[in-house]
């Protein structure tokens, strides 16, 4: 299949972009509150890392099914089939608050998170340049993160408890459904998707494929546990949407940066610099004695650790034809839900140490940052050069 498939004309962004954006919205305000909410629920709080886990395990699940579901029907429709998943599990929360049903509903959410996550990748990611991608892809990570960080503010006049919170994610993620449902022209020219075999698998890049796993473990506990970890700070409790919408926020903002240097810089070695300055903003965090300082820290935090996963992603296809995109972003988000399963476990194992979460973040940081920095020796020794497109 030749490469002009997707051309700017039979791929436009605009509805994966649109849907992401209110999709991101109602994802990051729920990823919060679930568990804030648990008291309320009369659930266990211990539950909250088991919940956190389960759900990227159901992303593990998703990411080797997706593929199939795009060949059949499209990446509109399977758009909008994810996307009602999700709704459909949101509400299986709310009718029958127990915890194995909240377990049930969570991996049901990661499956149904898996396809978006693949379907929006591999829509933007299929065109012609590594410049183009990178672009496409900054404006992924953007409406994600910029949806996300929005998503936190509204713990505040919303609150916790209760029906509300949850019928507000339903209510956004119908909003979301609305895009492609209602653009119906722009979306990938039906095409011949390539499945990756095991032996091209073990070709891809490694930095790319531990760049998505690091963003997992770091991201995994961020999402489940840092809530938590915030609130039960007396210090920072009553700014835990705000902090929150701090991290994402950092996320969002460093993108344009990551776009721009990724097709200008060795992709380990900038990776590795990311890394290497979110281990000082984690620092920051338990140094920090002002709020300025805390907001200052966790903005960092998030910029840094954010920044792995389109890096790592542009760099697993960069060398790619199209028809085997949809795979390879397959094989990338199964590395980043392999980190995010095992993250907050991780880290909720040393929940009891005073800070231990920003200790494992720290730790995850400094150890990617190494290993990063010496395949970055090892590739600019050898004469490999950023892709400009």
């Amino acid at each position: 299949m030749a490469e002009s498939a997707a051309t700017s004309t039979s791929n436009n962004p605009l509805a994966p972009v649109i849907g992401l954006s209110f999709f991101a919205i109602a994802s990051g305000f729920l990823m919060s509150i679930i568990p804030l909410s648990l008291p309320a629920f009369k659930l266990d709080e211990n539950l909250a890392p088991w919940l956190a886990s389960i759900f990227y395990f159901g992303l593990l699940v998703g990411a080797t099914t997706i593929e199939r579901v795009v060949v059949k029907i499209g990446h509109r429709f399977a758009f909008i089939l994810f996307l009602s998943l999700l709704i459909v599990s949101v509400l299986a929360q709310l009718a029958l608050p127990n915890t194995v049903n909240w377990l049930i509903a969570r991996f049901v959410a990661g499956v149904a998170v898996a396809g978006v996550f693949v379907i929006v990748e591999s829509w933007l990611l299929m065109t012609n340049t590594a410049k183009s991608r990178a672009k496409r892809l900054g404006l992924y990570m953007t409406s994600l993160y910029g949806g996300s960080a929005v998503g936190q503010l509204a713990i505040g006049p919303l609150g916790t408890e209760g029906s509300t919170p949850y019928l507000f994610v339903a209510s956004l993620l119908f909003l979301a459904i609305l895009a492609p449902l209602l653009i119906t022209k722009g979306q990938p020219e039906k095409q011949h998707l390539e499945k990756l075999p095991l032996k091209e698998i073990k070709t891809l890049s490694h930095p790319a494929m531990l760049g998505c796993l690091a963003s997992g473990l770091l991201l995994g506990p961020i999402y489940g546990l840092m809530p938590v970890y915030i609130s039960a700070k007396a210090d920072q409790a009553q700014y835990t949407g705000t902090l929150m919408a701090v991290i994402i926020l950092g996320g969002m903002v460093v993108q344009p940066l990551v776009s721009y240097l990724s097709t200008r810089l060795e992709k380990s070695l900038l990776m590795g610099m990311f890394c290497l300055v979110g281990a000082a903003g984690a620092v920051g965090i338990l140094q920090a004695n002002t709020l300025a300082g805390l907001i200052v820290s966790y903005l960092i935090l998030g910029a840094c650790s954010f920044a792995l996963y389109p890096i790592a992603i542009t760099l697993a296809c960069d060398s790619l034809p199209m028809a085997k995109i949809v795979s390879a972003t397959e094989v990338m988000l199964l590395s980043y839900s392999i980190g995010s399963v095992f993250g907050p476990m991780l880290a909720a194992n040393l929940s009891d140490a005073p800070n231990g979460i920003v200790f494992y973040l720290a730790g995850c940081l400094i150890t990617t940052c190494i290993y990063m920095f010496i395949k970055s020796i090892k590739n600019i020794r050898a004469g490999k050069t950023p892709v400009a497109g």
